[in-house]
């Protein structure tokens, strides 16, 4: 037998309401790492290392370089 979704959503949004509920979320906000951040600036060598480090780990295959061109180069 499943929850009645009203039901579901009338429960999450008592939890929402919840101080505990609400500290437990501030204690883990403010415990969160980020492992690309040193010393407030983001570490764009680090991010490259997992990168290259999680596709060789899942035996992705490198994809041949193609440079771009464009008449108009906007991001």
């Amino acid at each position: 037998m499943t929850d009645h979704p009203d039901r579901a959503q009338r429960e999450l949004i008592d939890l929402s309401k919840s101080d505990s509920l609400r500290k437990d979320m501030e204690t883990v906000s403010s415990n969160s790492h980020n492992p690309f951040v040193r010393n407030g600036i983001v570490d764009a060598d680090a991010y490259v290392e997992f990168v290259t480090e999680y596709n060789e780990f899942i035996n992705h295959r490198r994809k041949p370089f193609v440079a771009m061109a464009d008449r108009t180069m906007k991001l």
